[in-house]
């Protein structure tokens, strides 16, 4: 497997798994216009970023996998706003991480990209 997409594949199922071991962070960013429980979102997301990493990591899926990670960065962006809404009255550090989330989206959504070109 080519290095960026091993990358992407590792950085996906981790967080992916995280949102099963510590749920409750990402219970907090799931935007309140989502129908239904932000566990439910939390645990649905986990399963799309495991689902993700295994497209990529498998070659045959590899190159749709790439573009379901570019889809899937982009459609978490909006819980990305609301961390950086919610902490915008915090610590210096904390607020950092959170706006920091926001243009680090690009290079992920840009990364998803190209392993589905290269896929």
């Amino acid at each position: 497997m080519r290095r960026d997409a091993a990358g992407l594949a590792v950085l996906l199922a981790t967080s992916g798994t995280l949102h099963f071991a510590a749920p409750r962070p990402f219970d907090r960013i799931v935007p309140r216009a989502l129908p239904g429980s932000a566990r439910t979102w939390t645990y649905l997301s986990g399963v799309a970023e495991l689902a993700v990493a295994a497209a990529i990591a498998h070659p045959r899926t590899r190159r749709a996998g790439g573009l379901a990670a570019a889809a899937l960065f982009a459609a978490v962006f909006p819980a990305n706003v609301k961390m950086a809404r919610d902490w915008r009255h915090t610590s210096p550090v904390r607020r950092a991480v959170a706006y920091g989330r926001l243009p680090l989206q690009a290079p992920l959504i840009a990364w998803g990209l190209r392993v589905g070109r290269t896929g």
